[in-house]
């Protein structure tokens, strides 16, 4: 007997244009962000005509950018808006707090691109690419 059933296709998607995307965020780190909106205007340049995969990656480094800028703006505010409170020592834990949130706030970028790079070498989608965690 000889199996003529057909051979499962494997619908496989480039993955150049989403490692970019990470690599951009990535070296954004040593560019004062430059690279950063540069991978951020390709991954909105790509997203509606990418396939499931490439979209969730995409719509991932979106989310990524933009929860990232809130945050660190977030931290940002409350570090200025301690400075001046400091001279009065009521304001050194506010610039703490700040200080802490923008550089936390930079680990989680790093962290959340370098799991979007898992998922994207092992060609897999990003199983929650709106969630806020990692």
């Amino acid at each position: 007997m000889t199996d003529t059933s057909a051979p499962v296709v494997r619908a496989e998607e480039d993955k150049v244009l989403p490692a970019v995307v990470y690599s951009l965020y990535l070296l954004g780190f040593a560019s004062c962000a430059a690279t950063t909106i540069v991978g951020l205007i390709v991954a909105y340049a790509n997203r509606s005509t990418a396939g499931p995969i490439n979209e969730s990656h995409y719509t991932f480094a979106v989310r990524t950018f933009w929860l990232t800028i809130g945050w660190f703006l977030i931290g940002l505010v409350l570090f200025i808006l301690g400075l001046p409170l400091s001279l009065l020592i009521v304001g050194i834990p506010v610039v703490a707090a700040g200080a802490m949130i923008m550089g936390l706030v930079g680990v989680w970028f790093a962290v959340r691109c370098g799991v979007g790079i898992y998922y994207l070498a092992r060609g897999e989608a990003y199983p929650r690419p709106r969630t806020w965690l990692i």
